[in-house]
């Protein structure tokens, strides 16, 4: 059958045409109105987050930066590439980015919160994520302890930093260096320069045997005539008073090596 004498398939492509062309002046239609200049974005506010202040950004480099990647108008900027360009600013962990009609940008900023110095020369953040910044500034409220450990133990080593904290309130102590051995063995050297050999997770609980120490240590040290410089609290029932020249001619060792005196942890 001849096309030409289909009225019904000519009705149906004549309709088709028909709403190609109106789709066609409604995208005109659009893009000219996105692109009519009372839409030129001409405010960017720059806040710090809910729950955050700003306190390390410099505010001059969040500007440049924001000025910088706003490209587009209210409708066509890409708030996405917006929002990661904003988040490789020094100090900026995460960045939303929304529009305020007609004419606004509001940028929110959450800063890295510096729990510890890792290694010898990145931070780790209060969620256990290494950044880089500058120390001295992250300093500036106060020495910040020092963490380490294996490719992947941010978390573990921030975690068991906390414990430690919690675990030695009652004496009075805080730990400054918390590591974590490629043999996954724990060394803390505390805030009276005290170092604490933990050794692995295994046999009876680290926080048992930190926690007993704790407890007994105080009436142990009055019966000392020096200062203990390392305390071995691998063993299952007490703990070894040691030097640091003995501990690091021993190494890291899952034996509890030969010490100065041992005293049975019994209350």
């Amino acid at each position: 059958m001849n096309l030409w004498h289909n009225h019904r398939a000519l009705n149906l492509i004549a309709s088709a045409l028909a709403a190609l062309v109106c789709l066609a002046v409604i995208a005109s239609g659009v893009y000219w109105i996105v692109q009519r200049p009372q839409f030129t974005l001409r405010h960017v506010v720059i806040e710090p987050a809910p729950g955050y202040a700003l306190r390390h950004a410099a505010s001059h480099t969040l500007r440049r930066t924001a000025e910088r990647s706003a490209v587009g108008n209210f409708f066509t900027i890409d708030l996405d590439v917006m929002r990661h360009t904003m988040q490789s600013v020094p100090w900026v962990r995460q960045a939303s980015v929304r529009r305020v009609w007609p004419d606004m940008l509001v940028i929110g900023i959450e800063e890295h919160q510096p729990l510890g110095i890792w290694g010898e020369s990145r931070l780790i953040n209060t969620f256990g994520e290494l950044f880089v910044a500058s120390i001295g500034e992250a300093e500036k409220d106060g020495p910040l302890p020092m963490l380490s450990g294996p490719e992947g133990s941010e978390r573990l080593v921030m975690h068991r930093y906390e414990d430690m904290r919690r675990w030695l309130a009652d004496l009075g102590r805080t730990p400054e260096t918390v590591t974590l051995s490629a043999r996954h063995a724990w060394t803390v050297r505390l805030d009276d320069e005290t170092t604490l050999v933990l050794g692995r997770d295994q046999g009876v609980p680290i926080e048992d045997r930190v926690k007993r120490w704790a407890t007994v240590f105080p009436r142990v040290q009055e019966q000392l005539d020096r200062k203990a410089e390392v305390i071995d609290l691998r063993y299952p029932s007490g703990f070894a008073i040691r030097s640091v020249k003995l501990l690091a001619a021993e190494g890291d060792s899952a034996k509890a090596p030969g010490s100065v005196s041992v005293a049975k942890l019994n209350r």
